[in-house]
């Protein structure tokens, strides 16, 4: 089996660290750093981390395409994305006591490319497993990540889908294997105000109830749930130094799915999804093999 991860609208975070920032004024950077971004290509950085072979796709372009394509080789991560005419974005995150983030909107993908993803997604076979991450350009239209998921169903393979709003909705009834709201996003999914964890379980099941398999509910500092078929486990949040927020939720996916993969034991899947997360949160970049496997044994998994 193979795991695909998707990633739709990539970018090149650049990391930018001021003393004070004045606006209208120069301002001179402490320190920058420039990362691969996009929610599918954390999947796949953090599964290689896990020793989980996997395949990174969706759509690069230009200058900043090619350096996220030569980072995922430093890597030794396989990639297949469809090359396109416009840039892929490049977004900022100005660190000055707090952090603020200019996002680009996203390149414009013409009808050919869009065609060449989908006839990617042809050699999927039984059994592989597509992570859909994150947002979508705007020219591909909102239902596009229900088209993807037509080929997966279509091929017999399975599907993670890890975004917002009516695109999750509409993926439900076509039965991930995981989706992985946090508490904000679950309350906002149901229009619901959430402020207990008795409610958390209850709107973690009727994503079940619409179809999902697995769902994990990411709680920060409170760690998180995890509600299949076969009951509720809380898993608490090991104890360290929070340093980034961007991609603990990604880290968490790839800890779960290649573990499952790797295995088969959901609660193990849930312990290392767990560790990788929080592995992630501890560093400045995304998660590495010897902090997850540091963090694995302290997380503590109690069912409710």
């Amino acid at each position: 089996m193979m795991i695909y991860t998707v990633t739709l609208n990539p970018s090149v975070d650049y990391i930018v660290e001021v003393e004070e920032f004045t606006l209208g004024g120069l301002n001179r950077m402490k320190r920058d750093m420039k990362l691969p971004g996009g929610k599918g290509i954390n999947v796949s950085r953090v599964l290689k981390q896990l020793g989980v072979e996997n395949t990174a796709t969706g759509f690069l372009g230009g200058f900043t395409g090619e350096y996220i394509e030569q980072w995922l080789r430093q890597e030794m991560i396989a990639s297949d994305f469809v090359h396109i005419a416009d840039d892929t974005r490049i977004n900022i995150k100005l660190k000055a006591g707090e952090e603020t983030e200019i996002n680009g909107a996203g390149p414009e993908i013409s009808q050919p490319e869009t065609a060449s993803l989908l006839h990617k997604l042809d050699a999927l076979k039984q059994g592989d497993v597509v992570i859909l991450s994150g947002s979508t350009p705007p020219s591909l239209g909102g239902d596009f990540y229900s088209r993807l998921i037509a080929v997966c169903k279509q091929k017999g393979a399975e599907f993670v889908i890890d975004t917002t709003g009516q695109a999750l909705k509409d993926a439900l009834p076509m039965g991930p294997l995981l989706v992985k709201p946090n508490h904000h996003e679950l309350a906002e999914l149901f229009g619901a105000q959430i402020s207990t964890r008795a409610e958390i379980i209850t709107y973690g099941r009727k994503l079940l109830d619409a179809g999902a398999r697995h769902v994990l509910v990411s709680m920060a500092g409170e760690g998180a749930l995890f509600i299949s078929e076969q009951g509720v486990y809380h898993a608490g949040a090991p104890a360290g130094q929070v340093k980034n927020s961007v991609g603990a939720g990604d880290s968490m996916i790839a800890g779960f799915v290649g573990t499952l993969s790797l295995t088969g034991d959901v609660l193990e899947a849930f312990r290392a999804g767990v560790a990788s997360g929080s592995a992630t949160a501890f560093s400045d970049d995304l998660a590495d093999r010897q902090k997850i496997e540091q963090l694995r044994p302290l997380v503590v998994i109690s069912q409710l």
